[in-house]
């Protein structure tokens, strides 16, 4: 770890942040810092993530995601029955078209080309990709790249095909929010995340939080999402990690394995097109919920876009977290029987 290090990384991402606000583009404080350190990176600029301080600004999402999840929710699950077993079906779709994409045309062997074509969250894949012998660079640029580029495309779209500015507050002020209610997400925040670590939940800096701020806010003891400045906070990091994840790129790194992992984009762009058409077509969800349930971005920077949009926030998230565990938990089983 370098303080050094870490401080030259923020002052890039408030850079990206700043000119973005400046210049009146969309989701400034995700956006921003994320191609400011992506720019800097391709320059050969030494960055590094944020390490801690980067995960408990997962937990704000956690605990943004958890309070929209209400007893009006449960009504609505069999609304989402349907479209939400259509998600399995998705990822093998997704593994189907990948795998031979990685290993036949990109030229990956077999471990690096099974779990780049997964679309988990990035530490799983890796964690998987480890124990099978990948090359854990191309796998950390690959899905690296699957995230940036969904992120970068999903504002685009939200903007052209409906017409949304992105510009609404993602919250109320901190003065808006009750003392105790502020109290009792922080509480949530650290006990879920922690609690979560110690019974090996995945991705527990943001399930952790999910889980227990749900239970306060079904139990009535919580009725707020937490403050506008917390948010924007965890956009601002968000970004960051995304970016800083091409320090030390190379040509050829940038040559085979994100290109590579921009052509797969294009892939997943086509199935999530056909499997958001398919549930807008048969009624089972609006067209912008669908189009955000299968947008296949990293878990944060999906729930992120949710919120400012100002789409139904739980119906996405499901849908998201049902994907993951569809990977998470198939994705060994299938490596082994491929083996």
């Amino acid at each position: 770890m370098s303080i050094r290090l870490r401080l030259q990384t923020l002052i890039i991402a408030a850079a990206g942040a700043l000119a973005f606000l400046y210049l009146g583009l969309p989701l400034p404080f995700l956006l921003g810092p994320l191609f400011s350190c992506l720019a800097a990176a391709l320059a050969g600029a030494r960055m590094e993530g944020m390490g801690v301080l980067g995960v408990v600004m997962r937990t704000i999402l956690g605990v943004a995601v958890g309070a929209s999840i209400t007893p009006a929710l449960f009504q609505r699950l069999p609304e989402m029955v349907y479209s939400v077993a259509l998600v399995p079906l998705f990822v093998l779709a997704i593994g189907a078209a990948g795998y031979p994409f990685f290993r036949r045309v990109c030229g990956f062997d077999a471990p690096t080309a099974y779990y780049a074509s997964m679309p988990g969250g990035l530490q799983d894949m890796l964690v998987f990709g480890e124990e099978a012998g990948a090359d854990l660079r191309a796998l950390s640029l690959i899905h690296a790249t699957r995230v940036l580029v969904i992120v970068s495309a999903v504002p685009f779209l939200l903007t052209q095909a409906w017409g949304l500015t992105l510009d609404r507050p993602p919250g109320e002020p901190a003065t808006a929010i009750p003392p105790h209610e502020l109290a009792l997400m922080v509480l949530a925040a650290i006990l879920g995340w922690k609690g979560g670590e110690r019974v090996g939940l995945f991705g527990a800096s943001i399930l952790g939080p999910l889980i227990a701020t749900a239970a306060l806010s079904l139990t009535g003891l919580l009725h707020h999402r937490p403050p506008m400045e917390a948010i924007v906070a965890a956009q601002f990091f968000i970004g960051l990690g995304v970016g800083v994840k091409y320090a030390g790129i190379t040509g050829r790194e940038l040559r085979i394995d994100v290109s590579a992992g921009v052509a797969f984009c294009l892939v997943l762009g086509l199935l999530s097109a056909l499997f958001a058409w398919v549930v807008t077509a048969l009624g089972w969800a609006p067209p912008l919920e669908a189009f955000l349930s299968f947008a296949p971005g990293g878990q944060a920077e999906m729930a992120v876009l949710a919120l400012i949009s100002g789409a139904d926030m739980a119906f996405i998230v499901t849908h998201h977290m049902v994907r993951i565990i569809t990977v998470i938990s198939g994705a060994p089983l299938l490596a082994r029987f491929l083996r």
